[in-house]
């Protein structure tokens, strides 16, 4: 049948799922709008699945391709449950009232589905679609590090009695202690560290596995993963919300941040001399750790724009000409932006990859599961980042916060110098990866290529 007969097309059908978080829903999405133009010799369809909650911030929040459509399933829990306060209960739920509507919806879908791409997390996607001889490929949103220290067997040691001892990971990944590996990740630490290595245990069931990160950044571990996984692997990050026109425009305004009135404000300031905090949409900072936060920071006297979903009230006694405080921000757009110098982060690997890709330098404050790990990788490995604390539990006061913050926007300080000249390489690294020619780019279009493809569709 010759396939360029009109009335059908050659076709490649993708069903895509995420895990229900914000930064595993945008990596996702960003991962297929990069599928959508990078193939170039076929045309796609993108089903992108998400529980209802999600499809609302979607569409407000992001332009789609008109070769990927939403669908939907019913959410895991009520809309008025907080998850950042019940992570575990959140976790327990995906992982047991996601899956039979997902099967259903799965079923429901006339076009031939050629594969499904499932977040990592979500345990029971791969036997689901083996079951109806679906290939799948596991989309890794976390590095490729993490993914290494997840797959050692040295994670079931007890902590207690070995917390001290320096372990030494896969080549490229530095050693550590065992105490310092975060309890989500870590064997024998409650309900959602056993489902979190149950989802790795089972991606070696897969057919592909995408990873979201820069393999020149990650190479040492990547390499190792090749040579002992059983399935073929691409690094394709970072799955970040930008043009593949990165030379000329990154980032287009939007009627939200004209609302909001931050790039203006920011427009208004010094270059490099603000600040950006953002603390993450999920996990819980204690309301007392928080206070130290906004008064170390206002303490500080440096300019700031701050992401903040909380009660604004905690900032009464801050100057009001120093800081601008939003509910929500085009995060690249801002990190892109030259009045900022620094990112006061929670560390997500999202944030991270963001960042890099904006050659700004981090202020560490991770509060938990990879976290940590990243922020590890961030001021010992890339050498582009501070630690405001260095364990999960770690309280820190305000006036050391006051004094890192002051110290890191200083631009005569030497060390601050000496990581965002680091930053600025690895920014470098990070925009080639995607541009034409890029290694993220010609994994993307490898792993089309290595997709069978339905045969020619009647349309």
């Amino acid at each position: 049948m010759d396939s360029k007969r009109v009335g059908e097309i050659p076709l490649c059908h993708i069903v895509a799922v995420p895990y229900p978080g914000r930064g595993h829903v945008n990596s996702m999405m960003n991962l297929c709008k990069s599928l959508s133009s990078s193939s170039t010799n076929r045309d796609i369809l993108i089903t992108f699945i998400v529980t209802e909650e999600w499809k609302s911030l979607i569409t407000c929040e992001q332009s789609m391709p008109a070769n990927i459509k939403l669908n939907t399933i019913p959410d895991v829990l009520p809309s008025e449950h907080v998850r950042g306060l019940d992570f575990l209960g959140f976790f327990e739920a995906v992982m047991t009232k996601m899956q039979n509507p997902f099967e259903v919806l799965l079923d429901s879908i006339e076009l031939p589905v050629t594969i499904t791409i499932a977040d990592a997390m979500l345990l029971w996607v791969v036997p689901v679609s083996k079951r109806r001889n679906i290939p799948v490929a596991v989309f890794w949103p976390m590095s490729a590090s993490v993914f290494s220290v997840a797959q050692k067997q040295i994670l079931s040691l007890n902590v207690s009695e070995h917390g001290e001892k320096q372990l030494e990971f896969t080549a490229g990944v530095s050693s550590t202690q065992i105490a310092d590996i975060p309890g989500g990740i870590k064997a024998n630490q409650g309900p959602a560290s056993v489902h979190f290595l149950e989802c790795v245990h089972r991606i070696g069931e897969a057919n592909y596995l995408l990873i979201n990160t820069v393999y020149e950044i990650e190479s040492q571990v990547i390499d190792v993963l090749k040579a002992n996984l059983p399935l073929r692997l691409y690094p394709v990050g970072p799955a970040i919300p930008v043009s593949h026109d990165i030379k000329h425009s990154p980032l287009s305004a939007n009627s939200i941040s004209s609302e909001l009135g931050y790039i203006e404000w920011l427009d208004s300031q010094p270059t490099d001399s603000v600040l950006y905090i953002s603390l993450g949409s999920f996990l819980h900072i204690s309301s007392e750790q928080m206070e130290e936060i906004v008064a170390g920071v206002c303490e500080s006297g440096v300019k700031y724009l701050w992401v903040y979903r909380g009660d604004t009230s905690r900032f009464k006694h801050c100057d009001s000409d120093n800081g601008f405080v939003v509910s929500w921000c085009d995060q690249l757009r801002v990190l892109l932006h030259s009045a900022v110098g620094g990112f006061f982060s929670h560390c997500g690997w999202n944030s991270t990859q963001e960042s890099v890709f904006a050659g700004v330098p981090l202020l560490n404050f991770p509060i938990g599961f990879d976290q940590p790990g990243n922020s590890k990788q961030i001021v010992e490995d890339w050498k582009m980042g501070w630690h405001i604390k260095t364990s999960e539990n770690e309280f820190v006061t305000r006036e050391e916060i006051a004094g890192l913050v002051r110290k890191f926007m200083d631009p005569e300080n030497k060390e601050g110098k000496e990581i965002r000249q680091r930053a600025r390489s690895l920014q470098q690294v990070s925009k080639e990866a995607i541009e034409e020619g890029g290694s993220s780019i010609n994994n993307l279009r490898q792993f089309l290529s290595n997709i069978s493809c339905s045969p020619t569709i009647p349309i």
